[in-house]
């Protein structure tokens, strides 16, 4: 599946704007029709948002089922003969879709895209109903985990994550029309030679048996480098411009479709030319070592919640040059192509996530004490929730394999990993991620309830990932402790000889908050706290990254000790710094600029 572009041969419709919209309150929406079109007693809702953010009602924010979206498109005229289709981005957490009260289909899983193929339900020129039911009850068998729990006032939704769990149409909707002999999917594969760079194409096409496929790599000037032909072939790139990390180097990949001299259909792709490798202790890109610096981070922003907006995107891009970031990593779940596309262009370094959080019913949303459920169990997560998860795994890898920013997959943040359970659980996701994908390195993102020694899933990941809070949930406002107790754990794991990023490490902090005597919740403890997390960071050669939660304070359900949310932003959520941002900002340049200097050809 590729993502809708306009091309010589192709053409595509945003949809975006105000939709009817209506909460299916008592459940009846079926059965009286609504999948007609008609939604009585309906609102406008804007198309992406986080409808949550967008109603005032307790009830409404929080409720939980279906939520039901129409509007009326009319499909151009131009189309006929098209092979005409509906690109959903994302419908949190899952859909079905009616045009004209007939359903054309549904998707599981609210953070990745589909698409359906309308071509035998409209008429160009025409218009049409179109229809969305999007649900967002989380059960034991989705990704991410939730369960209806018997209450006082009626049932609730409870859910294992500590975000907020915003629902809607967050992403772009599309109508899209492509040739009917079309390019149905591309994979890149990279490598090098020396300098020459090794670009494998593989193309999948659709009706278009007999037809030629050609193969064009121009450079960012435009310039032809290589071509081949065929649905499998090799172009080499001599002098290759790589793609690095704050260069983000892109050349252009046009296929084309024809018979003999007609172009019936196009499609381009940005190409980044680097490698990844694990080895030993080591991260390298480009054969060069790697250092992480960066956060994990949230697709969060007050009134829009997780919708993707161009301008948001682009400030919180902003923020992290500033500060001197190199990396993030999509916590927790994939974010928007245009993030992924920006990430590209610019050359930040991204881990890719799948949805897989709140895997772990020991804790709740990293912190709240036992869930009073087994994790595991035919019950709660079970063999249905894998094969929901391996799922994700495959169109999360489908949709990000071509991105160079991507560098490593990350497959569940902070599971239970220490019972034989979960090595039944998650050693044939590692397999299927690998198989989706043998050319990045593959983990998961460990927490403090399995240290080292007592995880059972470190065996199968090729980088550890840790997310550890000395000084925070541990060893609070004893910071000398805290840095005595993490350093030897740390210790343990950079024995195992594989390389280690830390994923999280944080301190919930009010803006504003001043003392002399830092205090957890000031800003001088924050600071002092990264301070601390440096300096064992900084003695510990398996360490190759540092990713501070959170670059933003973020939504999250209520709770007393959340102060209008998740606090442990370096940058409050409207994007302005606090003082550990200074900080941090001085480490990480320096940083660059040492690095910088290493790299720089002796006279």
């Amino acid at each position: 599946m590729l993502r809708p572009q306009d091309t010589a041969t192709r053409e595509r419709k945003r949809l975006d704007g105000l939709w009817d919209f209506r909460i299916d309150r008592d459940g009846v929406g079926v059965e009286q029709g609504w999948q007609d079109g008609a939604l009585p007693e309906a609102r406008a809702m804007a198309v992406p948002a986080s409808y949550n953010e967008l109603v005032l009602d307790p009830g409404d924010r929080e409720f939980f089922g279906d939520l039901w979206y129409a509007t009326t498109v009319r499909i151009p005229r131009g189309w006929q003969d098209q092979r005409i289709s509906l690109y959903v981005e994302s419908a949190t957490h899952r859909a079905t879709v009616w045009l004209n009260g007939h359903e054309i289909g549904s998707h599981e899983g609210g953070y990745l895209p589909f698409e359906l193929d309308l071509t035998d339900a409209v008429e160009p020129g025409q218009e049409c109903r179109l229809v969305i039911k999007v649900n967002n009850t989380l059960t034991f068998a989705s990704i991410p985990p939730g369960v209806v729990e018997d209450g006082p006032t009626g049932p609730r939704q409870r859910y294992f994550h500590d975000f907020y769990n915003y629902a809607g149409l967050h992403r772009s909707v599309w109508l899209t029309a492509t040739p009917k002999a079309r390019i149905e999917d591309v994979l890149v594969v990279i490598g090098l030679d020396a300098d020459t760079g090794l670009v494998d194409v593989r193309t999948t096409t659709s009706e278009a048996d007999e037809l030629r496929t050609a193969l064009v790599l121009s450079d960012a000037d435009g310039q032809e480098v290589a071509s081949g032909q065929g649905s499998q072939a090799q172009l080499r790139v001599p002098a290759v411009e790589l793609w690095q990390p704050g260069r983000g180097y892109l050349y252009e990949l046009t296929i084309r479709l024809t018979d003999r001299d007609q172009l019936l259909d196009e499609y381009r792709l940005p190409v980044g030319v680097r490698t990844v490798e694990v080895r030993g202790t080591q991260f390298l890109i480009n054969g060069e070592p790697f250092y992480f610096t960066g956060f994990g981070m949230h697709e969060d922003h007050a009134i829009v919640g997780k919708q993707h907006n161009d301008a948001l995107m682009l400030r919180d891009f902003a923020c992290l040059e500033w500060i001197g970031a190199n990396s993030i990593r999509t916590s927790h779940y994939p974010y928007s192509e245009e993030f992924m596309e920006h990430a590209d262009r610019t050359g930040l370094v991204v881990i890719d996530e799948t949805p897989a959080v709140g895997l772990n019913l020991g804790i709740g949303g990293g912190l709240f004490g036992s869930q009073g459920y087994p994790t595991f169990s035919a019950e709660t997560v079970n063999e249905k929730t894998q094969a929901n998860h391996a799922q994700v795994i495959r169109e999360l890898i489908n949709r990000d394999r071509n991105h160079p920013s991507v560098v490593l997959w990350s497959i569940a943040n902070e599971p239970e990993s220490h019972t034989e359970e979960s090595v039944h659980y998650f050693e044939p996701l590692f397999a299927e991620a690998r198989k989706a994908d043998p050319t990045r390195p593959v983990g998961f993102v460990n927490m403090m309830l399995a240290r080292h020694g007592d995880c059972r899933l470190a065996q199968f990941a090729d980088v550890i990932m840790l997310n550890r809070y000395y000084g925070w949930y541990a060893f609070t406002g004893d910071l000398a402790a805290a840095e005595q107790a993490w350093t030897a754990e740390l210790n343990g794991w950079a024995g195992d000889g594989k390389p280690i990023i830390i994923t999280e490490y944080g301190a919930d902090t009010l803006d504003g908050m001043h003392q002399l005597i830092a205090q957890p919740w000031s800003e001088e403890y924050q600071q002092q706290y990264l301070e601390m997390n440096s300096r064992v960071f900084d003695g510990i050669d398996a360490v190759v990254g540092e990713q501070v939660w959170n670059l933003a304070d973020f939504a999250t359900t209520a709770g007393i000790i959340r102060v209008g949310g998740n606090r442990k932003g370096v940058f409050t959520r409207d994007r302005e710094p606090k003082l550990a941002a200074h900080w941090l900002r001085r480490r990480w340049l320096d940083r660059k600029a040492a690095d910088a200097q290493v790299e720089a050809p002796a006279d």
